[in-house]
């Protein structure tokens, strides 16, 4: 090796390195004479202890030249490190506050639980994240038909709503194939299927993936058993499928009268039960009632371990009506759903939207057979339910959809003035530091 080469910073870094094992060798080997072996001899002592010595000096010297080496590296171009004390104490302080956050459980799939989670991570590090596994259409159910595995759609996005990702990792996994074999399949399901392949479970999997893309809180499958959905309709008719139900009611013109899974006793996650019982809140919803909350709730324990919990219970009502599952329903016709799969008690709160929408995405809706979900507070105190109003929508791209943050807002005040009675002025600090991370986030992307 050529001197010049030997004096670069990288090599310099390798070079110190060793001098610092060196130094640890010195140590051990003066520390095992003195300790082990007992020598007596007053010469000997002093030469050991000398060892020692020089082993610490040695070590001292190897970390103070590989910090000179790595700040050589930053200022020939090598590397590019940023050191703000001022910046990392804040990045320390929101990292304490967020992990003293609410623990909080929320329990759906589809888009809308994303959404939530989205707005709710920058309060609490303390999320739990239990999806249903029952999903069977798009690109989800072509990689559980051909590999197997159980669908991974509604568990990527949960995963991304969580992660802490450059804006360019999240559009990467996000990205369906336009054309070809992959038409219409996401990146990050093909990615979420490679690390099922090499995982012990589907579980294990998702753990992986979320440990890659840095994941606040946690995300688990409800089961990993193979669960699958089947609805009774109204007129007799039996229908297999998340994706086919709401089509066939639709199709039938009847409503769901009873919905199951099969397997009937499908086995929860060990987390999932753990963290319902450790829970200060356990959120369901948003998203589908029948096809996303409802399945969660049939798997075996999920219900009586929620009703058991003393945590208290959020429902997050959805905006919308859905055609083929909620068609007509009021705020209160969802809380009788819940009550009648999830038992007494499985709800204490209810968040609904008490604001409008614009007039003409009003109608596009209506075409559609979609209307705003009536909130009947009358109703649904006399079921025993809190009612909390917010005006959660908004429109994006002429889709409504809950304000993400506004919703996260709401639900982190709720739970701690209902439940931890937190004082105002600790509500505030949270809300305060929510919005510097989220003007951070912001201006990064």
């Amino acid at each position: 090796m050529r001197i010049k080469d030997w004096l670069r910073p990288g090599v310099k870094i390798k070079r110190w390195l060793f001098f610092g094992i060196f130094g640890i060798l010195l140590i051990a080997f003066g520390f095992t004479e003195l300790a082990v072996r007992r020598v007596y001899d007053v010469y000997y002592k002093i030469f050991y202890i000398f060892l020692n010595i020089t082993g610490v000096l040695v070590i001292y010297i190897s970390v103070i030249e590989s910090m000179k080496s790595i700040i050589a590296l930053n200022n020939k171009g090598y590397i590019q490190l940023s050191i703000d004390s001022r910046k990392m104490e804040n990045l320390i302080y929101e990292k304490r506050l967020l992990v003293k956050g609410p623990k909080i459980v929320v329990i759906g799939g589809g888009t809308g639980l994303s959404t939530m989670l989205r707005g709710l991570k920058y309060y609490t590090s303390n999320i739990t994240a239990i999806v249903t596994v029952a999903d069977d259409g798009g690109g989800s159910g072509d990689l559980r038909e051909d590999l197997g595995m159980l669908p991974p759609g509604d568990i990527r996005n949960c995963i991304l709503a969580l992660a802490d990702t450059e804006p360019l990792m999240e559009e990467l996994l996000q990205y369906r194939f336009p054309d070809g074999r992959l038409k219409n399949q996401s990146f990050g399901n093909l990615f979420l299927a490679a690390m099922d392949g090499v995982s012990e479970n589907f579980e294990d999997a998702v753990q992986k993936m979320s440990s890659v893309l840095a994941v606040t809180g946690k995300v688990v499958p409800v089961t990993l058993e193979d669960m699958k959905l089947v609805a009774r309709l109204e007129n007799g008719s039996v229908v297999e499928g998340e994706s086919q139900i709401p089509e066939e009611a639709i199709k039938q013109n009847s409503r769901i009268k009873q919905l199951m899974i099969e397997p009937k006793d499908a086995k929860p996650l060990k987390d999932a039960l753990k963290a319902i019982e450790e829970a200060d809140a356990i959120v369901l919803g948003p998203g589908s009632l029948y096809t996303s909350v409802i399945p969660n709730l049939l798997v075996k324990d999920i219900s009586d371990y929620i009703r058991k919990s003393d945590a208290i219970k959020i429902y997050i009502s959805n905006i919308m009506t859905q055609p083929g599952e909620t068609h007509g329903f009021k705020a209160s016709d969802h809380i009788k759903v819940l009550k009648k799969y999830g038992g007494r008690g499985i709800v204490n709160y209810v968040i609904a939207n008490r604001g409008d929408i614009p007039a003409d995405v009003k109608e596009k809706y209506l075409k559609d057979g979609s209307q705003l979900v009536d909130l009947d507070s009358k109703e649904l105190k006399s079921l025993g339910v809190e009612v909390i109003e917010a005006s959660l929508a908004k429109i994006e791209k002429g889709y409504v959809k809950h304000d993400s943050e506004y919703l996260a807002e709401v639900l982190v005040d709720t739970i701690m003035e209902k439940k931890l009675l937190y004082d105002r002025k600790k509500i505030i600090e949270y809300m305060y530091v929510s919005q510097k991370i989220k003007e951070r986030d912001k201006k990064s992307k």
